[in-house]
């Protein structure tokens, strides 16, 4: 008869992620003095020699005076402030490692050296390590610890499912522990995990209890039930390829008015996110109808959130051609709210958005050859006074239009 407990559900975990192609190590068997051993001390987070031998892998000719200076960037604080710190070690992942460097002719230039291959999953060295102490002040040991190339991306925090007071929230309070006690270890952490055995949700590590949510499905097409939920969430997002489309598409850093805001998108959001960029390049091609489709949504699912992703992934997709964006509201405070709160502030978006204030603003606007993110009201595009038509406002096939709240203000306009 087997017995419940915290190692039972850690175990779990580390063989899903074994299934989806994963080393994975016992943390104290490569602690600091082991014969095994990956790391010089405990407060170190990097794995260094796995991270140094995937920059030598993924950026051909790299010296090793060049590796260490990357490796300096990465780890050399710029903020006091842990989110900002986030945010700055995730652009490092995302568009690679800025370093100026002078040609055999004497110029100098500025490379951008790669930490992640983004396009070759199987190019990254994947490891998950259960029980990795780390001292830093306080001797803590997170349950799994997720390392792409050698960076500490995820942290797992799993509870007994046969305790009755080891719940989902005393997860998450552990999580605010680590947080406070090895901060060190959300500098460059990309997802938290947290379980109880029977349900699993997960968030940025920034997020409060009630932003953590469960991942419901493996592949888009249908939600699970009939597996645990630990499974599905893992099997979920840590596919590889997946996870690398997290990182780098469905992270959003918010500069709103009460500080530096991350979020991660939920599941349902990275599904229909996808499914909308395809159908939108479909439609956009030389035997494209031209309807993208419609996104159906319940309040308080996220949708203005949903609208950056698919923003910043469809103008990032070279199949468009570098695409220009026209969202379209058909009251002042929508357009205000989703304008000034959510596109705006979003520093995931390739370029600023702008507003377009008149018809004839709208009309130069969109006489641009490519490029561009514009907000307008559905009124904008009436026939002008004594007119019976709209005057044609661009043949590109890359302009993209979103329609806001398309309800009946919308029907039969055409």
């Amino acid at each position: 008869m087997s017995v419940l407990n915290e190692e039972t559900v850690e175990n779990a975990a580390l063989e899903y992620l074994r299934e989806l192609g994963f080393s994975t190590a016992f943390g104290p068997e490569i602690a600091p003095d082991t014969l095994l051993s990956e790391r010089s001390t405990w407060n170190q987070v990097h794995l260094y020699e796995r991270l140094r031998d995937a920059i030598v892998r993924l950026n051909t000719g790299i010296d090793p005076a060049s590796v260490n200076e990357v490796i300096k960037r990465l780890e050399r604080a710029e903020s006091q402030n842990p989110v900002a710190e986030n945010r700055r070690v995730h652009e490092l992942m995302r568009n690679g490692v800025p370093l100026e460097r002078r040609t055999t002719d004497g110029q100098l230039r500025t490379d951008h050296i790669r930490l992640i291959d983004f396009e070759h999953a199987e190019n990254n060295d994947w490891l998950a390590v259960n029980q990795f102490t780390i001292i830093e002040g306080k001797n803590r040991r997170p349950d799994v610890l997720v390392f792409l190339n050698g960076i500490p991306v995820a942290l797992f925090e799993l509870k007994n499912l046969a305790d009755e007071h080891a719940t989902l929230r005393n997860a998450w309070n552990q999580v605010q522990t680590y947080r406070s006690d090895i901060p060190s270890i959300f500098t460059p952490n990309v997802v938290t995990v947290i379980s109880d055995g029977t349900s699993a949700a997960m968030s940025s590590f920034t997020g409060t209890f009630e932003h953590y949510a469960p991942w419901k499905t493996m592949d888009g097409r249908e939600v699970v039930t009939n597996r645990p939920a630990l499974e599905v969430l893992i099997k979920g997002v840590f596919d590889q390829q997946r996870f690398l489309d997290i990182l780098q598409n469905f992270v959003v850093f918010s500069d709103e008015g009460k500080g530096l805001v991350k979020r991660v998108a939920k599941y349902h959001q990275y599904w229909a996110v996808n499914a909308a960029v395809e159908s939108t390049v479909e439609a956009a091609g030389p035997n494209g109808d031209r309807r993208g489709g419609v996104v159906w949504h319940t309040q308080g699912s996220g949708k203005s959130f949903e609208m950056v992703f698919f923003a910043a992934k469809l103008m990032r997709d070279p199949r468009m051609n570098n695409p220009t964006l026209v969202f379209i509201t058909d009251r002042n405070d929508l357009d205000d709210q989703l304008f000034g709160e959510v596109f705006a502030p979003a520093e995931i978006l390739p370029e600023k958005p702008v507003r377009a204030d008149s018809r004839i603003e709208l009309r130069q606007l969109l006489r641009r050859a490519s490029g561009g993110i514009l907000f307008t009201t559905l009124q904008k595009f009436a026939p002008e006074v004594g007119g019976d038509s709209n005057p044609v406002l661009t043949d590109r096939r890359n302009v993209v239009v979103v329609a806001d709240e398309a309800h009946r203000s919308q029907y039969g306009f055409t």
